[in-house]
């Protein structure tokens, strides 16, 4: 059974921000990443390759908060975060405050396979990335206009940036592949108007990124600070592991029950070494999509 889920950001989707389209425009590169991340698999390709693959389209795609068109901290600048982790041999990688990596999630892959640590921050991990033979790009090469606007916008106003965190949010992919592998990948430029090298969940293993084979791999997004404490994505995977719940149930409890009760906003895909696919927030909508060797095909918003 093969299967694959992507999110590009959960929260309070307004008609203003789907534009004079309704979305189509984020419908149109939610499925390029999903059929893309599909064809790898389709194609004898490995969870970890697919994702990877999905993942690095979304952060290319100035839509979503992830590579061009992150947002931008309080200095204008943008900072990026990634995290990948393979579910049949627990390995992890993850990258940190990155200003000058075109697409995070190849670091954060190279700093799992090629690398004794998990996790790398800042001007050190770009260190290792030129080690690694990557190429550096200036700053600006991650910034729209729209962000700049949106980064004005609440210098000016104070807007809450939990405001200003709706709809834009964290990418991700979660896969299974052809020998019941699974991996999930998760990439985001974080919260807007950030300070003091502020890290959310993205990154940290098992808050909002985490594969397991004897469980289900999980990439989430939403206010990461409630993700972290909760460390939501491990969570999930403890349930259907060590309670044998199902997916969907385990999904369900830690979305709409423990992390709501706790004032945490956001949702997750997640996906079982079965093929099962659940895709659950509890707030607007989700920019959310899956696709599996069943012949289903789903491209959503809001759960209309």
């Amino acid at each position: 059974m093969l299967a694959i889920a992507i999110h590009g950001g959960a929260g309070a989707i307004s008609p203003e921000q789907l534009g004079p389209d309704d979305g189509a425009t984020y419908r149109s590169g939610l499925a390029a990443a999903l059929d893309a991340g599909y064809a790898v698999l389709e194609s004898g390709g490995t969870s970890l390759e697919a994702v990877t693959t999905a993942v690095r389209l979304l952060e290319d795609n100035p839509l979503f908060n992830a590579g061009r068109g992150a947002v931008l901290t309080h200095d204008g600048q943008a900072e990026l975060d990634a995290a990948i982790m393979d579910g049949e041999h627990l390995r992890a990688g993850a990258v940190a405050g990155l200003r000058h990596i075109k697409n995070p999630i190849d670091l954060a892959r190279r700093v799992m396979e090629n690398s004794p640590h998990v996790l790398l921050h800042g001007s050190g991990a770009e260190d290792y990335a030129l080690e690694q033979g990557f190429a550096l790009v200036p700053n600006s090469y991650f910034h729209t206009p729209a962000r700049r606007q949106q980064l004005d916008r609440i210098l000016r106003s104070q807007t809450r940036v939990r405001d200003e965190m709706t709809a834009l949010g964290t990418v991700g992919a979660v896969a299974v592949d052809r020998n019941g592998n699974l991996a999930a990948a998760t990439s985001t430029g974080g919260m807007a108007n950030k300070r003091w090298g502020r890290i959310g969940d993205a990154p940290v293993i098992g808050a909002g990124t985490y594969a397991n084979n004897a469980s289900c791999a999980v990439s989430a997004t939403g206010h990461g600070e409630y993700f972290i404490r909760s460390v939501v994505a491990y969570d999930i995977c403890a349930l259907v592991e060590y309670r044998n719940w199902g997916l969907e149930r385990a999904v369900r409890e830690v979305i709409q029950n423990k992390l709501k009760q706790r004032g945490g906003e956001g949702g997750v895909i997640a996906v079982d070494a079965r093929g099962n696919v659940v895709m659950d927030y509890n707030n607007g909508g989700m920019f959310r999509a899956m696709r599996d060797s069943k012949g289903r095909r789903q491209i959503a918003i809001r759960r209309d």
